[in-house]
């Protein structure tokens, strides 16, 4: 099967009270951004497509950065532009996480990439479903336009395609600059 690994990156980040977005506030000798980017890369499932928007990206090794102008209209429309990377490279699956995510671990991308059943994987921790995702591309239509959910309101909508694995690392959201002063 051929992955596409998707690493969301386009919002606001409207409630960071930082300096900086909070994709690009320091963490733990890097960026918040670089350390989720670099988890997608090491983990080796496939091309990383990195979506930005509200904020401009650095380059990363190993990864494509690409802009969603139509960010502001919500998550959705960045699932969508590498929902369109992944049709146009021939891509089977996309595995979805997100850039203020910097704890999720490669060993989590692989689990969800490489787990059997689906046509939706989903990570869990201690039980709990979060990020990475991996949607086959037989609901790639059920996939929303536009709004602030993708993924999770298809797997709301329809539990029946979706199956679980076990993930290693932290799924914890960099949201606001205490999450930052908590976790750094």
């Amino acid at each position: 099967m051929k992955t596409l690994a998707v690493v969301l990156a386009a919002g606001a980040g409207s409630r960071f009270s930082g300096p900086t977005h909070k994709l690009l506030a320091p963490f733990r000798g890097s960026t918040v951004i670089e350390h989720a980017v670099a988890a997608a890369v090491a983990a080796g499932i496939g091309p990383v497509l990195v979506v930005a928007g509200a904020v401009e990206l650095p380059a990363f090794d190993g990864a494509t950065v690409a802009h969603n102008p139509r960010w502001a209209e919500g998550q959705a429309t960045s699932l969508q532009v590498g929902l369109a990377a992944a049709a146009d490279a021939g891509a089977d699956a996309v595995v979805i996480g997100l850039g203020d995510q910097p704890l999720v671990s490669p060993a989590a991308w692989r689990a969800v990439a490489a787990a059997e059943g689906g046509p939706i994987v989903a990570a869990t921790y201690d039980g709990e479903r979060r990020l990475p995702v991996r949607l086959d591309r037989t609901v790639w239509p059920l996939i929303p336009l536009s709004g602030d959910e993708g993924a999770r309101l298809v797997m709301r909508s329809h539990p029946e395609l979706v199956t679980v694995v076990a993930a290693v690392g932290d799924a914890l959201d960099i949201d606001t600059a205490e999450d930052l002063d908590r976790w750094s």
